[in-house]
């Protein structure tokens, strides 16, 4: 059985934060769930999709955030406690069924949930997602540990019921990938048959509707709001006239920062976990008892713009500060020694912060930039390109993955990045406006998720351009998900239908189509010549399983290599493959036979074929 469906309550277990809000989920009754995986909430995906296979919960990975938000709507609207789990940027991906379905509303209670990405650990931007909540008018949750957020999953689809719209859930990545002790609740089983009700005069959005419905979520909207100041996810601790206003992960380190200066008797703290709509009468009434106000919130200054507002409509006049030079930034994560500086600074506490130790005799560690994988047949696509295309002046827009790692050196692929699906998008637009060659890449999941429709304007229009498809059949960088290109039947998983990324391509009308194997060079850059050498839109589908994941599900791997005496120390292998397998040695190339796969593409490669398999007996 699951760690997470043992129906115990009561029972206490060590869970990364993305587990227990699995198991907040689960033990709340959730019947549907859908995501497209994204770091820092993939790990939430990955509970429910092995839960799925034990239990009645329905869940699927769809193509992309708006389509999984759509899936989840309309389960939602047939009665079904629902899901829809992504990160940041996947909310904006989601934005165009969100704004609708906040009019449209739900009857099942039905969870957004988005998790941000201070710091961008793993992600292109560093948006706060607070802001979705304000512009289509959607309540906001947000828990400050791993236990709260178990526990308030409950309260948030009893509020989706109530107010019959869907709650957002938003966390960070301090909280979806800290680990804590949480207690068990017990599990309500789930109703997982539903039923739609044809209403077309509140479902169906033209604008004569649409009229009806803002006016409906309007109300919705002031009725959220009187519920947010009775809500126990929003509660003052501390006395005295200096005030403090808080929220997720924040909250955690304020409490700290105040006990560890001891103004506990001078502060109160007020941390806001239902953060839209703001409460106004309880943020007002927390102000007329305070001297004086920090605002303590990681990324945009959202809570410090609404309460200076609700400061000026209650006619109050005290300082309230937070995203300042000399306080907080909206840059990066926020840590407890940051926080404890700023609350000394603010409120004039003596504080001596404490010196770091000398570390001046310790050798700097060496740089670790981040690599593609030993044996990644990335690499070998990228090296292909490199020499098809060698001596030419080409532009080389790349997406979101894996091999986005390909921009760096040695491999340098990989000029121009916005989101995902953009390679194939810009690509359009550089080679229209340059009037140079174009090389596109992208992987399969991506693909499938956005990059459809650029390729088929890039057909419509008659763009001049490489795509090279990177099909390495697993979402590999958020952790080896499937996406509708993988054989599930591989996998051991019945009821898929696997769809063809080459069978799209041609569909989609694009004339010169190939596919190769990335580990077999020398048929790989004749391929890509001929690719770039067509006047028009050509596809390159390069096919190779992700080694990684092969190594996961204990499929054998080639013989690991190693360099011979033949080595005239040219060093090719590493100046245009750059394997983290390589390293140098008393002056010489060696190779990591514990790193090594054995794909065998520096051997390839090597001008005096220096490069040779182990032995057996080696």
């Amino acid at each position: 059985m699951h760690k997470l469906l043992v129906d115990q309550p009561g029972k206490k277990k060590f869970l990364l934060g993305n587990e227990a809000i699995s198991r907040g989920a689960i033990e709340a009754g959730l019947a549907f769930a859908s995501t497209y995986p994204g770091t820092p909430s993939s790990e939430i995906s990955l509970n429910f999709f092995q839960i799925a296979r034990e239990s009645e919960l329905y869940f699927e990975y769809s193509t992309n955030e708006k389509v999984a938000l759509e899936v989840a709507a309309a389960a939602a609207n047939s009665g079904l406690r629902s899901m829809c789990i992504m990160k940041h940027v996947g909310m904006n991906v989601a934005a165009d069924a969100l704004m609708t379905l906040a009019y449209v509303g739900v009857h099942g209670g039905m969870i957004i949930l988005t998790a941000d990405d201070p710091y961008m650990f793993s992600s292109q931007n560093e948006q706060d997602s607070r802001y979705y909540g304000k512009l289509s008018g959607l309540p906001i949750l947000e828990p400050s540990s791993a236990q709260e957020a178990k526990d308030m999953l409950e309260y948030a689809f009893e509020l989706s019921e109530a107010l019959q719209e869907p709650v957002i859930f938003r966390t960070t990545t301090r909280l979806n990938h800290s680990t804590a002790p949480i207690v068990f609740g017990s599990i309500k089983p789930p109703q997982t048959s539903g039923a739609f009700c044809k209403d077309p005069f509140n479902y169906v959005t033209v604008p004569a509707v649409s009229r009806n419905l803002h006016v409906k979520l309007v109300k919705h909207i002031e009725e959220a709001e009187r519920m947010a100041c009775e809500s126990t996810c929003n509660f003052t601790v501390g006395e005295g006239g200096w005030g403090i206003i808080c929220n997720g992960v924040s909250y955690n380190y304020a409490t700290d920062a105040v006990r560890d200066l001891d103004v506990r008797d001078k502060t109160k703290i007020l941390r806001i976990g239902f953060s839209h709509p703001m409460p106004g009468r309880l943020i007002k009434s927390f102000l007329s008892e305070c001297e004086k106000v920090l605002i303590v919130e990681e990324g945009e200054p959202y809570m410090e713009e609404a309460v200076k507002a609700l400061a000026q409509e209650a006619g109050l006049t005290l300082p309230i500060r937070g995203k300042d030079p000399g306080l907080f930034s909206r840059l990066f994560e926020f840590d407890p020694g940051m926080v404890r500086k700023c609350i000394a600074s603010y409120f004039e506490i003596p504080y001596e912060a404490e010196q770091p130790p000398d570390a001046s005799d310790i050798l700097e560690l060496p740089q670790r930039p981040p690599n593609l994988c030993a044996g990644c047949s990335h690499r070998a696509t990228f090296y292909a390109v490199n020499k098809a295309a060698e001596g030419m002046e080409t532009i080389r827009p790349t997406d979101i993955g894996c091999y986005t790692l390909g921009f760096m050196p040695p491999l340098s692929n990989g000029d121009f990045l916005i989101c995902m699906g953009s390679s194939i998008g810009t690509s359009c637009g550089f080679s229209k406006a340059t009037g140079k060659k174009v090389i596109g890449f992208i992987g399969d999941s991506t693909f499938f998720h956005s990059g459809i429709p650029g390729l088929i304007n890039a057909v419509f229009n008659r763009h001049d351009l490489t795509l090279v498809i990177l099909d390495n059949q697993t979402t590999a960088m958020t952790g080896h998900q499937p996406h509708p290109g993988v054989d599930m039947e591989a996998l051991d998983y019945s009821g898929y239908q696997q769809v063809s990324i080459e069978s799209v391509v041609r569909g989609i009308g694009v004339e010169h189509v190939s596919v190769i194997k990335p580990y077999n060079v020398k048929k790989s850059i004749a391929a890509v010549k001929e690719a770039i050498s067509h006047d028009g839109v050509s596809v390159i589908i390069a096919r190779q399983n992700c080694t990684l994941f092969d190594k996961s599900l204990k499929k054998s791997v080639g013989r690991p290599f190693y360099v011979s005496d033949r080595c005239q120390n040219h060093r090719l292998c590493i100046n245009e493959l750059g394997c983290p397998a390589f390293y140098i040695e008393n002056d010489r190339v060696q190779i990591d036979s514990t790193l090594c796969t054995g794909c065998g593409v520096c051997a390839q490669i090597c001008p005096e074929h220096a490069i040779l398999p182990l032995k057996k007996n080696q």
